[in-house]
């Protein structure tokens, strides 16, 4: 068991992937700050930009995952998640995708997936 205790905290190939992306843009952004560059900063800007669009269309093709808990066995970062092909519950980036996607999100319920007790000796 981890410091979080039992719970998946997300961590996902998408969100890795955008972290990085935006992380870059926001050094290069910087960098152009300090150095007066304003052309810099705006492709800075972009590039941070890109990381949203790069992690939202990542997370629509499965390597992101829906909030909430999952089983034990769907925490791995490399977990693919085979349900994202027609939305997820409660996602803003599903329903924004297109009206096919946002109907099944909203239409399937939510379920709950079975987690023990968290210890609270902590």
């Amino acid at each position: 068991m981890s410091a979080h205790g039992h719970v998946d905290l997300g961590h996902t190939v998408a969100g890795w992937t955008g972290t990085a992306i935006a992380l870059v843009g926001c050094s290069a952004a910087g960098t152009a700050l300090c150095a007066s560059w304003t052309p810099g900063i705006w492709i800075g800007l972009l590039v941070v930009v890109a990381a949203g669009i790069v992690t939202w269309l990542l997370h629509l093709a499965g390597w992101g995952k829906p909030s909430g808990p999952r089983p034990e066995d769907q925490w791995d970062w490399r977990v693919r998640d085979t349900a994202a092909h027609s939305g997820h519950a409660d996602c803003l980036g599903c329903r924004v995708s297109g009206p096919r996607r946002a109907s099944a999100a909203a239409l399937r319920p939510r379920s709950a997936a079975s987690l023990p007790a968290a210890d609270s000796s902590a």
